[in-house]
C-alpha cells in the first residue's frame, strides 16, 4: 500500500509520503478546525480481473475537502462476500498505515471513520454485521451506505 501511486484531482501523482505530508500541512495550517479523516474503497470487476480503488479524504467540517485515491489490480475473486471483504481490509489496512504515520503528529485533531461500500439495500446487506464488526472490533468507527460516501461516490467515481 505503501509504495503506490495515488492520484489528486489537483495535484496529479502522488506517493504516500506526499499525501501525508498534505494531510498534515492542511490540518497544521487550520488550527481549531474540525477535520474528517475517512478512508474507503470501492471496486469493479471484469472477467479475469478486479480494480479496487482506496480512496482518502479529508473533509474540512463546514468547508469541503479533498481526496487522494489509489488503484490496486488483483485476480477476480470467487465471491461478492470475497470482494466486499476485500474492500474493507483494504480500507482498515490503509487506516492503519495512515495513523501510524499521523501519530507523531500529536497535536492533529480528526476524527476517523472507515467507509464501507454496503448497505441495507441489495445484495451487501447479509455482510453488515459480520464486516461492521471486524472494523468495530478493531476500534474504529465505520459507516455504511447511504452513509459510506469515500467508498461508494469518491473511490466509486475511480473505479
Amino acid at each position: 500500500m505503501l509504495d503506490q501511486t495515488f492520484y489528486n484531482p489537483s495535484e496529479g501523482r502522488m506517493t504516500f509520503d506526499d499525501v501525508i505530508k498534505t494531510l498534515v500541512n492542511v490540518m497544521e495550517g487550520q488550527p481549531g478546525q474540525q477535520f474528517e479523516l475517512l478512508i474507503g474503497t470501492d471496486s469493479s470487476s471484469t472477467t479475469n480481473h478486479i480494480d479496487l480503488v482506496s480512496a482518502i479524504v479529508l473533509h474540512t467540517v463546514g468547508k469541503g475537502g479533498r481526496y487522494f485515491w489509489t488503484r490496486k489490480r488483483e485476480r477476480k475473486t470467487a465471491s461478492l462476500r470475497h470482494q466486499i471483504w476485500r474492500e474493507a481490509w483494504l480500507s482498515f489496512e490503509l487506516s492503519q498505515h495512515v495513523m501510524k504515520r499521523l501519530e507523531s503528529e500529536s497535536l492533529l485533531q480528526f476524527n476517523l471513520e472507515i467507509h464501507v461500500d454496503i448497505g441495507e439495500n441489495g445484495r451487501t446487506k447479509e455482510l453488515i454485521d459480520e464486516v461492521v464488526g471486524m472494523i468495530i472490533g478493531n476500534g474504529l468507527a465505520v459507516r455504511i451506505k447511504p452513509y459510506a460516501y469515500a467508498a461508494s461516490a469518491v473511490a466509486d467515481k475511480h473505479t
